[in-house]
């Protein structure tokens, strides 16, 4: 008997335009042990139908037609009383979400966070609670979380929130795990643990895995068996081997030949310098005691020298924590850090930020989290047009129109979409509607935070030749940030490899993917580039 009996699943949400059958007669079984992957393109229905299984979608808004089918160990749960799915949700079934920085409660630490579940499930005390929160942590590669209990979400960085995600979904050892792009804001030797952890994890309790991603390289070497999706609906499904080996549906075809190539665009080698930055540190105080005194610093950046010309793009890489970000934004200003940074010929290092406020037209950014980044009361168009209502205030209402349009439409979505909300696309289209928001300005140089990471494969490939044509087009520069070293390759003509904070290598892109000189950056790029999952070794739970 499966563990998870999923029949004729629909879902339906009502609309002001009508009703949208976002998933349409879904069927597959889940059996105790086994993993089971839901791929597809952004939007085709993966993430809700994960949603159903926990009745975890916003009703009465969305509905399930007549005949529609859950089952956990025989026990209906579409529409099932709420105290039969609080015995169910977190304790039995436990999901790890797409977003870790939406999902996470921003007021509560991160203890406090991983032991709701145990205080809830298993009436732990404190003291129990908090001895499993640190077993946890280490459990998911976060030791140095350890001594930091009392850390907020926005004190981590996405892979580290992505795995206290993980730690909370894991606290009551659940039957079945439902994983919703769990690797997509690791890096690629994170990705690899993290896999690996599950699989033996699995193996110890004999936990069941429905994960859903557009990773198919994580599907190929950790799925049993896989269902396709696409608008909703399975078009193809059966078992890994089979399915990649023999793929039967064009739309499969598709998916398994999609994945970023080329190279970046030429780069003038005498084209002016757009951003450069000398020494630049950022350094973040650690206090305690009564008074709060300063004891220690935490060195997230620690003299860096960088230089983007107009029409390059430079790659920077590493794992989770090593500092990427942070120097991102301490480039555009938007982070306290020491050492001269120079923008367009202007010194900014002194600049306030009345001065700096003109510049911002010129520089843009995409954030990592693209929920997280989208405000939830303003419409895609009004959140594309705020920047035209900031910079450009004089020009007529059909100008701003035609501007918002245009960004729209070159990320591959429709003027018709201006007026729905973020909450109503998927993960992929957020992130495209962020790139829209940054390319409305037409500015010189974009800050572009891991900006393919929510997005499926063929999406990706289109979001880079997207970014290239872009950049030959207007002559941006780039600083591209990313753990996914396929997309830097086909987009980086340069790519600076950072470790705690300090860059361990550096160079053109060529040199850096095939003559590594350092271990840990050909640690990188053997995870990245053979991406090999193994399922061996031993894990105490």
């Amino acid at each position: 008997m499966s563990l998870l009996s999923v029949k004729n699943l629909s879902v339906n949400f009502n609309a002001p335009s009508g009703v949208i059958h976002a998933v349409r007669n879904v069927s597959f079984d889940l059996a105790k042990g086994k993993t089971l992957a839901l791929v597809g393109e952004s939007g085709s229905g993966k993430s809700v139908t994960a949603l159903s299984i926990l009745q975890l979608l916003p009703y009465p808004m969305a509905s399930h037609p007549s005949g529609s089918s859950v089952k956990f160990d025989g026990q209906e749960l579409v529409g099932a009383k709420t105290d039969i799915l609080r015995k169910v949700r977190g304790n039995k079934v436990s999901m790890i979400f797409q977003e870790p920085m939406t999902s996470l409660n921003p007021l509560h630490t991160v203890e406090r966070q991983i032991s709701e579940a145990l205080f809830l499930h298993k009436n732990m005390n404190k003291t129990q609670a908090r001895a499993r929160v640190i077993e946890l942590l280490n459990l998911v590669g976060l030791e140095g979380l350890t001594t930091r209990l009392n850390a907020y979400p926005h004190e981590l960085s996405g892979g580290q929130r992505q795995r206290v995600m993980i730690a909370m979904a894991l606290a009551n050892e659940p039957d079945i795990l439902i994983a919703d792009e769990p690797t997509t804001a690791l890096d690629v030797t994170v990705q690899a643990q993290i896999l690996r952890l599950l699989s033996e994890i699995q193996e110890k309790l004999g936990m069941a895995i429905l994960i859903i991603t557009h990773d198919l390289g994580i599907v190929k070497d950790f799925a049993d068996d896989v269902c396709v999706m696409r608008d909703g609906e399975i078009v193809e499904a059966g078992d890994v081997e089979t399915v990649f080996n023999t793929p039967a549906h064009d739309y499969t075809q598709m998916l398994l030949a999609a994945e970023p190539s080329g190279e970046a665009v030429p780069v003038n080698d005498n084209a002016d310098v757009i951003l450069q930055g000398d020494n630049i540190k950022v350094h973040f105080p650690v206090k305690k005691g009564f008074f709060k005194r300063t004891v220690d610093h935490i060195k997230a950046v620690d003299g860096i020298d960088l230089s983007v010309q107009s029409g390059q793009t430079l790659g920077i890489v590493g794992e989770s924590g090593s500092g990427k970000t942070t120097l991102g934004l301490a480039m555009l200003k938007l982070l306290g850090a020491t050492g001269k940074i120079v923008f367009n010929g202007q010194d900014l290092s002194h600049m306030n930020r009345s001065r700096l406020r003109p510049l911002r037209t010129d520089m843009q950014i995409v954030f990592q989290d693209p929920y997280g980044s989208l405000s939830p009361r303003m419409s895609v168009g009004q959140i594309i047009g705020e920047g035209l209502g900031v910079h450009k205030p004089h020009i007529s209402k059909a100008e701003r129109e035609d501007m918002i349009t245009t960004a729209l439409e070159e990320v591959g979505l429709t003027s018709e979409m201006r007026n729905r909300y973020p909450h109503e696309f998927s993960g992929g289209q957020r992130q495209r509607i962020s790139i829209a928001r940054a390319l409305v300005l037409k500015p010189k140089f974009i800050m572009l935070d891991e900006p393919t990471s929510a997005l499926d494969v063929s999406v990706q490939a289109q979001i880079v030749d997207l970014l290239r044509d872009l950049q030959l087009k207007y002559n941006l520069g780039y600083l591209f940030i990313s753990h996914d070293l396929k997309v830097v390759r086909a987009m980086a003509h340069d790519v600076i490899v950072m470790k705690d904070g300090k860059v361990v290598e550096s160079g053109p892109t060529k040199q850096i993917f095939d003559d590594p000189k350092t271990d840990y950056t050909k640690a990188l790029m053997a995870a990245a580039l053979h991406h090999e999952v193994v399922k061996e070794g031993s894990v105490s739970v």
